[in-house]
Parts: C-alpha cells; sequence; structure tokens
C-alpha cells in the first residue's frame, strides 16, 4: 500500500478525503439535526438539470449545475419559511424537475455525453489539484462561519419561530447554510456521485446521532466517522479492484450497523 504513495492522484484522493470529510461532517450534522437529509436529495438531482443544460448549450456543466443547486436550495427556503408549501413537498418538486430537465437535455446533446458517468457515481481518484483548492477554500470558509457564528446558526436551525420573535433574522441565518449546503453538493459530486452523496452527507452524522444529540459535539464524530470510513473504504478499493466511492459508503453503512449494535448493548 505505501508504494501508493509515489502516485499523485492517490495523494490527492487521500487530501480530497480529508477536506470532503471535514465539509461533509459539518454539512451532514446540519442537515441531521434540522430533519431535512431530503433536501440533500433534491439539491443533487437539481444539479442534474444543471449539467444536461450545460452540457446541450456547451456552457461548464459544474457551473451550470451550481446555478441550479443554489436556485433550487433558496427556492426551498424561501417556499418553506414563508409556509406556502411545505419544505419536503417543494424539494419534491425540485428532485423531479431537476432530473426531468436533466434527462432531456441529455438526450437532446448531440453525440455521447461521457464525463456523465463521473458525475453520477464518482471517482474520487480522479480528483486534480484544483479540485482540492476549490475544496479547501469552501471548507475554510465553511469553518470560519461556522465557528464565529456557531450558536446563532444552531438556535435558528433548532427554533427559527422563537429567533425571528426576538428580531433575529432566521430565515437568512438558515439561507445561509443552505447555500452552503448547495455549493458543498456540487463540490463534493465530482469525488462521490450523485448517486452516492446523500449516503456521505448523512450516514456519518446519523452515527453521530446514536451517541450524542447535541450539534457541538455530533460535529467531530460526523467528521471522524467519515474519515474511517472514506479512507478505509479507498484502500480496500485499490485491494479488490472495485470502485471506490461504491465501497466507502458501504464501509459507512457498516460502520452505523456497528454503532447501533453497540448502542443497544450498552
Amino acid at each position: 500500500m505505501l508504494e501508493l504513495l509515489d502516485y499523485a492522484f492517490f495523494r490527492n484522493a487521500l487530501l480530497g478525503i480529508a477536506i470532503l470529510s471535514i465539509a461533509g461532517g459539518i454539512l451532514g450534522s446540519y442537515i441531521v439535526t434540522r430533519r431535512l437529509v431530503s433536501i440533500s436529495g433534491g439539491i443533487t438531482h437539481a444539479c442534474f438539470g444543471g449539467l444536461g443544460l450545460g452540457y446541450f448549450l456547451g456552457w461548464p456543466p459544474i457551473a451550470m449545475a451550481t446555478v441550479f443547486a443554489v436556485g433550487s436550495a433558496l427556492g426551498v427556503q424561501l417556499l418553506g419559511s414563508r409556509g406556502r408549501v411545505r419544505e419536503d413537498s417543494a424539494i419534491a418538486v425540485v428532485w423531479a424537475a431537476g432530473m426531468a430537465i436533466g434527462v432531456t437535455f441529455v438526450f437532446l446533446t448531440p453525440g455521447a455525453v461521457p464525463e456523465l458517468n463521473a458525475f453520477l457515481f464518482g471517482n474520487i481518484l480522479t480528483i486534480t489539484a484544483a479540485d482540492l483548492w476549490l475544496l479547501a477554500a469552501f471548507t475554510a470558509a465553511l469553518i470560519l462561519i461556522v465557528g464565529c457564528f456557531f450558536r446563532r446558526i444552531q438556535a435558528c436551525a433548532f427554533d427559527p419561530d422563537f429567533m425571528s420573535v426576538i428580531g433575529v433574522r432566521a430565515w437568512a441565518w438558515n439561507g445561509l447554510m443552505t447555500l452552503f449546503v448547495a455549493v458543498g453538493i456540487v463540490l463534493m459530486i465530482r469525488c462521490v456521485g450523485m448517486m452516492l452523496l446523500i449516503s456521505m452527507l448523512s450516514l456519518p452524522p446519523l452515527t453521530a446521532e446514536l451517541f450524542t444529540r447535541r450539534l457541538r459535539s455530533m460535529i467531530p464524530v460526523a467528521v471522524g466517522v467519515s474519515a474511517a470510513g472514506s479512507l478505509g473504504g479507498l484502500l480496500l478499493a485499490t485491494a479488490v479492484n472495485v470502485p471506490a466511492s461504491a465501497l466507502i459508503v458501504a464501509l459507512q453503512v457498516a460502520i452505523y450497523a456497528l454503532a447501533a449494535l453497540i448502542r443497544k448493548l450498552r
């Protein structure tokens, strides 16, 4: 295994795992505590609409996916905060519309779309130095915002109505975190793919939630579980020659099952 460190792509994958684990642990813990795990699925599938439109127009697919992700996330947040539509209903609409738009424009795009499988299923071994810089900058901004305004973000997430009554714009803080979730999903798609991204964002914090209900302590546990599952899945994938993304999620499922068993025995 040590000889793999001689290859730049494997070193990039290891660094990507470390950065993704931190960002995914923070965002996933926020999503799970707000009971909005489905929003990650809605935004992920909305990204597919941006990818399809980008391929059809000849524009950068990731840029278009970002536009769709941010637009759908803020749309869900706006509709939910004003009480016009329940958030789960808005997520369902975004989910279906994104997939429909994506499939339509991919079908209309002349020729094949060779990079589509990479966006759908992902391959962390293809992560580049430019991807690492983007992920690092995003994660640094996320840590800075959450670290400086943790108590306010936590309060707005758990009781937005009370925070609004005392004069705090809860919708703005929740909207900011939803925006981070949307951008984070777009950046993580390249590494783990659309199909497995939901598991990456939900399984580590769900495992952490088995042992703690406090957001402050849930985040580091989720980061640790994500890092352990991702590193173990990557090393196992190199040994058995199967896609790393699938084994990463499978190992995280196993970690969750083991943690649930330990909690039950205790």
